[in-house]
């Protein structure tokens, strides 16, 4: 996995959780409280959702096969999507039921110090593993608002620690917020509720990552950025004098697909126009690094077919010939 991976937050943060899981399982034992089970619970998912991501990276770095000709880089993407599945239902639907659990048979905290140390202990812990996830993510979020970053990053890893050491810093507070009121109230329901906080967050948080992450399975294009670099480098306004159509396709966050037909003089030559097609991907390649394959097919242009507009059934996930019947 590469540097803009987030394999540095992914390591602390998987440091952190397994220490972290270790002593709220302790906590729970000595106190019986359930916002320290589902938080404990919570913290185990979490190291597994890193392991997973760790995972990722190394199975996304295999060679390309005949089998599979553009790589495994969208392996990265596919264990970011199990992440959010593991942490709706390990985390998320586990809180929701001790929660439940403990409002209908609630009981008094014991040894409240063993909780409430655990968790204080916890927050120093996640606080230092999110700091470091927020360094590694200033790296490449250049300016962006924190939702764009999620909403828009190519690479799964770090937005999916950002998300998921949020969560733990908020449920962890949520956590201390049930115990201390049980403690104050004698009643334990209070722990019970602070859970089923939990569990809501947990699960909120893993449907924004199941959805960001389907996007990436999907196939998204280039960013705009990126899209107008490519575009600039493409034409050189002598053989090249224009882009008919194009699309981009990331085959993983560092590789970047590009398919254009391009506009070339009537009269050039097969070999004027193979030479501008291989400058042209050579400017390509220095305006974007990450953009690995790249098909450029030369055509005439016709201002009577580009006024025609974009052929539906020569477009993927166009309409089928039922649809264009009507």
């Amino acid at each position: 996995m590469s540097a803009s991976g987030g394999t540095k937050a992914i390591v602390a943060a998987l440091a952190a959780n397994l220490a972290i899981a270790a002593s709220k399982f302790v906590a729970f034992a000595f106190s019986g409280s359930s916002s320290m089970l589902a938080e404990g619970v919570h913290s185990l998912a979490d190291s597994g959702n890193q392991a997973l991501l760790l995972v990722g990276g190394k199975k996304a770095q295999r060679e390309a096969t005949p089998q599979h000709p553009f790589g495994y880089g969208r392996e990265r993407y596919i264990y970011a999507f199990l992440v959010s599945i593991i942490l709706f239902s390990v985390g998320g639907m586990f809180a929701l039921y001790e929660g439940y659990e403990k409002i209908k048979h609630p009981h008094e905290i014991e040894h409240w110090y063993w909780p409430v140390g655990v968790l204080v202990f916890a927050i120093i812990a996640e606080s230092f593993s999110f700091r470091t996830a927020i360094k590694e993510s200033n790296v490449t979020r250049r300016g962006k608002s924190w939702k764009e970053f999620v909403r828009h990053a190519k690479a799964p890893e770090l937005p999916v620690v950002l998300l998921e050491d949020l969560g733990a810093l908020v449920g962890l507070v949520l956590a201390l917020g049930g115990v201390g009121l049980a403690l104050l109230t004698g009643d334990g329901v209070w722990d019970g509720v602070g859970t089923i906080c939990i569990g809501v967050l947990l699960v909120l948080i893993a449907v924004v990552l199941a959805i960001e992450t389907k996007s990436l399975l999907l196939g998204e294009s280039a960013g705009a950025e990126e899209t107008r670099r490519i575009e600039a480098a493409v034409v050189d306004g002598d053989t090249v004098t224009g882009i008919i159509h194009m699309r981009t396709l990331h085959l993983g966050p560092e590789e970047l697909l590009v398919a254009a037909k391009i506009a070339v003089q009537h009269d050039d030559t097969a070999g004027e126009v193979a030479a501008a097609i291989n400058a042209a991907e050579a400017r390509i390649r220095e305006a974007v690094p990450i953009a690995r394959v790249i098909y450029l097919e030369p055509d005439i242009y016709s201002e009577a077919e580009a006024a025609k507009g974009a052929d539906p059934d020569a477009t993927p996930g166009g309409p089928t010939p039922q649809d264009t019947a009507h």
